[in-house]
């Protein structure tokens, strides 16, 4: 593709580049849908600050799950931004080897945002589950009835099963350049309809030509998902964007193929 405007990038830490503003505009400027996910309720006020003032770009309020045993009580900081919001993530749980030890806690953190997510109401929430999809799954269809919000699977890497138990829920699933590059993983993608994908670059986690990935290489994601669907890039850049419609609702959503969501789907 030669452009980027338009696209989707779902899940993107803008504030752990070394110039935060500059990321910002970066996405803005190159016209990509933005969610700038957060890892502490820390964070959230210099990102929100700064998404406001764009059209593209859009906080979310986190608390990673592998900061949880050292940021557990900033759940309360937490709670206090959430009214701010309608994006919430990064959350969610990690039993990966360096943070299993953690993982009791974390489900204590992960049940008390999914509670006040249902009692909020409208919440569109990006979920970390690496090794504990199962869980993560326990969790939300314990606490998070469907009419209470919207989950989006961030580089989900459950097996088939899983994937389809999700899609029960009604998750939706970002997906990025090294998801669709692992021969494991591409298989899975392959089989999860195509209208419950977002795009995501996860940067600057994942690369590009050597670089941190940024926003508008979200792009490189859209061809890859045109070449495993056998679709034509901007064929699959607008489905991108009618599901962001649909997940993000009526009024939420892209009008068009060329304007994203106002302001007002951040409040």
């Amino acid at each position: 593709m030669s452009t980027s405007n338009g696209l989707v990038d779902f899940h993107c830490h803008l504030d752990l580049y070394p110039d935060h503003q500059a990321a910002v505009m970066d996405a803005e400027e190159a016209g990509v849908f933005t969610l700038a996910v957060t890892t502490t309720p820390r964070a959230w006020p210099r990102n929100h600050e700064l998404a406001q003032r764009t059209t593209h770009v859009r906080a979310a309020l986190g608390l990673h799950p592998q900061l949880v045993a050292e940021r557990a009580s900033e759940i309360e900081l937490w709670d206090r931004y959430l009214p701010e919001t309608r994006y919430v993530g990064e959350v969610g749980l990690d039993a990966g080897p360096r943070f299993y030890k953690s993982l009791d806690l974390q489900k204590q953190v992960f049940q008390h945002v999914l509670r006040r997510c249902a009692e909020a109401g409208d919440k569109v929430i990006t979920i970390h589950s690496v090794r504990a999809v199962n869980t993560v799954l326990d969790h939300v269809e314990s606490f998070l009835p469907q009419s209470r919000g919207k989950v989006v699977l961030h580089w989900f890497t459950g097996s088939k099963a899983e994937a389809l138990r999700a899609l029960e829920l009604g998750c939706y699933f970002s997906i990025n350049a090294a998801m669709l590059g692992n021969e494991r993983h591409a298989p899975m993608v392959a089989r999860i309809p195509l209208d419950r994908l977002l795009t995501e670059t996860d940067g600057p986690f994942t690369k590009t030509d050597e670089r941190p990935s940024r926003p508008a290489d979200v792009r490189d994601v859209v061809e890859a998902l045109g070449r495993l669907h056998g679709m034509a890039a901007s064929a699959v850049a607008a489905t991108m964007r009618v599901n962001l419609r649909a997940l993000l609702g009526p009024n939420g959503g892209p009008k068009n193929d060329s304007v994203l969501p106002s302001k007002a789907a951040n409040q």
